[in-house]
């Protein structure tokens, strides 16, 4: 298959040229029949150096990218939710708000085709990768202790590929050997019980082998620790227990409630060890996506970039900056107007509430919890980019330099620093290379109040959303930072759902969030937004009227309720060229794409979709 190699160097390049060759040479139509990677030298898994190139391959195509720069096709149905006016990151009619017009049978493709990125188009192959690494290391003569280095990383990339699609499908062939060359694996869709199981022990698995690995910073950044390990762990056991995986009024798969006590058992386990290690908030929100390194104490789970090494960086700067600051603003940022109206006000309390904080519909980013401001740049405000700290963003349609639409831009994943000239991504370099940070602790923090609420101790998950407000900038008020109005564990439930949207807010959770809870077929209708017009044509002129090289509107005040209505008016804008939402409960559960069912062995179509017979709780 391939000749022997002579000595390590050559078992170097060949473990890359493996890598990126297999892929090419899938045919959709084999998407469990993979050769033998085995058959290649063996000798290769004796040499740490090698075993590395092929694990940072792993890395490569398993960890998630930052949002929308790379996505499976059909990927509006992954992100789509009621954060953002565009789900599917395009102005286009294929757009999946509405789920049931523009959803096929068959046709969530998230395992296979066009998954960009991914070389081999196929999840299975990520999996195969680890197989081969988990079946042949152990084989080889590689110190005992560089073994369990180098496997506890393959068992928990290996149940992060799995937990995503049984997220997605519910039960999934579950594929934990080595495939051997000319096999097809004839065993079918398992439970999601036995998926949930298989993925527990291989994070079980990697905490152990794990144990005292602390690669640091630098080189070692975005590297899988025990640490790691025990958070994805706790919040794999933490979806197993929610509603998507344990309903409450599902006669046929009963209400299972010691799944919320070993989730918060291993939640609890997750917490301390943060703490154990140093991790804490934050001080200031707004800091989350502008430090890296050990500098972010809260980052847990990272996916590396850099704006100088060939290939290593992204997009993403572009894809949030304003047109006036070098960006080509993405419409996926849109914001709709309920999330917009899910950020409470300064005092925690939901708007509408008695509060020493009022709504006004007009100026409506005032009073709100300061994670709206930090959140979200709006007709005026201040917006630091390219080095000015004072700078204003103008949203209103027509802006000199500005695209129209964007009423609300989300800033929170821009660098302030960075020239405009430098933002592009051009010849795989430049842009901010900011890391993507896939889990952090306020996100730990939240799942460990969501199972302390579901068994019982409120005061102790309202303890932990409390840090969540204050540092985020929330003030106690008369209500206990809003926490007070929860007075019931459903109450309590409702509030940190909601909490979750704003605290993650475009930090593509928000559809997951929506699955777990089963609360995505809840949404109806038509999504908004809000766009600023000016209240006369001839008002242009006039606020980009330029006197000693300053224009007028950087001289008024837009927090003056009576100076924004001369000049602005606030227009809640309905997309109508969308479907709008109406989504069927089975949809929590997608099934295949049709080439697996078709060429795959024994892969049964998910119940609810059209022949299905798969039962995902079962």
């Amino acid at each position: 298959m391939i000749k022997q190699i002579k000595n390590n160097i050559k078992k170097s390049l060949l473990i890359l040229a493996l890598a990126a060759a297999l892929p090419s040479c899938v045919n959709k139509d084999e998407f469990f029949l993979l050769p033998d990677t085995e058959g290649i030298d063996a000798a290769i898994w004796d040499n740490e150096g090698s075993v590395q190139l092929h694990l940072n391959r792993v890395y490569d195509v398993v960890m998630p990218w930052f949002p929308l720069q790379v996505l499976p096709d059909r990927y509006g149905v992954h992100v789509a939710s009621d954060e953002s006016y565009f789900p599917d990151g395009n102005d286009n009619a294929k757009a999946a708000l509405g789920l049931v017009g523009v959803l096929g049978v068959n046709d969530v493709r998230f395992v296979g085709n066009q998954y960009r990125g991914n070389p081999g188009d196929n999840k299975y192959w990520d999996i195969a990768r680890c197989n081969d690494a988990i079946t042949n290391i152990p084989k080889g003569t590689m110190a005992q202790d560089r073994q369990n280095i180098l496997l506890g990383q393959y068992y928990a990339l290996r149940a992060m590929t799995y937990f995503e699609l049984v997220k997605v499908y519910g039960g999934v062939p579950l594929i934990l050997e080595q495939q051997l060359e000319n096999t097809v694996y004839m065993g079918g869709r398992k439970s999601a019980k036995d998926c949930f199981a298989a993925i527990v022990s291989d994070l079980n698995t990697s905490m152990q082998m794990l144990e005292g690995f602390n690669p640091g910073d630098g080189d070692g950044r975005g590297k899988i620790t025990k640490l790691i390990a025990a958070c994805l762990k706790a919040k794999v056991l933490f979806y197993w227990a929610s509603p998507q995986f344990n309903p409450t009024n599902d006669a046929k798969h009963p209400y299972d409630a010691a799944r919320w006590t070993q989730a918060l058992t291993a939640n609890k386990e997750a917490y301390d060890l943060c703490l154990a290690a140093g991790k804490k908030l934050m001080p200031n929100y707004l800091d989350i996506f502008r430090t890296e390194g050990t500098a972010n104490t809260e980052a847990i789970l990272v996916r590396t970039y850099s704006s100088t090494i060939s290939n290593r960086g992204h997009n993403g700067e572009a894809r949030n900056r304003p047109s006036s600051e070098g960006g080509s603003y993405n419409s996926f940022y849109t914001p709709t107007t309920k999330m917009l109206d899910a950020y409470p006000m300064k005092d925690g309390k939901p708007r509408g509430a008695s509060s020493a904080y009022p709504y006004d519909a007009i100026m409506f980013w005032q009073n709100r919890d300061p994670r709206f401001e930090a959140t979200f740049a709006y007709n005026g405000s201040v917006y630091p980019l390219s080095g000015n700290t004072t700078r204003k963003q103008w949203t209103y349609n027509t802006a000199i330099n500005e695209s129209n639409g964007n009423g609300v831009y989300v800033k929170r994943f821009t660098t302030p620093t960075l020239a405009s000239g430098a933002v592009a991504y051009s010849n795989s370099i430049g842009g901010s290379g900011m890391d993507w940070i896939e889990l952090r602790l306020a996100e730990v923090m939240l799942n460990y109040a969501d199972c302390l609420n579901e068994t019982g101790n409120v005061a102790g998950a309202k303890d932990l959303v409390r840090q969540i407000r204050v540092r985020g900038g929330v003030v106690q008020g008369d209500a206990d930072y809003g926490l007070g109005l929860a007075g019931s564990t459903a109450d309590l439930r409702t509030l940190i759902l909601n909490e979750r949207q704003i605290e993650f807010a475009f930090e593509n959770k928000r559809n997951s969030d929506l699955r777990r809870s089963r609360t995505m077929h809840l949404l109806t209708g038509n999504m908004s937004k809000i766009e600023i017009q000016l209240s006369a044509t001839s008002d242009k002129a006039i606020l980009e009227a330029v006197t000693n090289g300053v224009m007028f509107r950087e001289t008024i005040n837009v927090n003056d309720k009576t100076t924004y209505n001369r000049y602005f008016r606030t227009v809640t804008v309905t997309n109508t060229t969308y479907l709008p939402y109406n989504i069927p409960e089975f949809h929590y559960f997608y099934t295949f794409h049709n080439d697996f069912v078709n060429f795959g062995a024994n892969i049964a179509t998910t119940i609810g979709w059209p022949g299905g017979t798969f039962d995902p709780l079962d």
